[in-house]
């Protein structure tokens, strides 16, 4: 079993900064895909950020050009880097993780809320 806890999220000015961390432990074998993903209230859960064990990147629109993702392989960590945060940034926001032929784990969430 993989567990997956993350940190960093609260509340924030719009136009300021928050890094999120999540942090893996229990996998024996390598992680493929780590990811961030968002939900909001009423919404579906969409992917902000991905980034596989290679090294590639994938981002939303609404977050290209102020997002940033970035991962340590050695640590099994990754971080979201959010710049220039804006309202409809509100919601909770989910490391995921996925070990080839284990399966995908999901975190627990973290709120980030962004005042006008």
């Amino acid at each position: 079993q993989v567990q997956t806890v993350e940190s960093g999220g609260g509340l924030v000015q719009r136009g300021g900064s928050l890094r999120l961390p999540c942090a893996t432990s229990g996998s024996m074998f390598s992680i493929s895909f780590m990811g961030w993903y968002r939900q909001a209230p009423g919404k579906v859960r969409e992917l902000v950020a991905g980034t596989t064990s290679g090294g590639s990147t994938n981002y939303a629109d609404s977050v290209k050009g102020r997002f940033t993702i970035s991962r340590d392989n050695a640590k099994n960590t990754v971080s979201l880097q959010m710049n220039s945060l804006k309202a409809e940034d509100t919601a909770v926001y989910y490391c995921f993780v996925n070990v080839p032929a284990v399966g995908g784990f999901w975190g627990q969430g973290t709120q980030v809320t962004v005042s006008s």
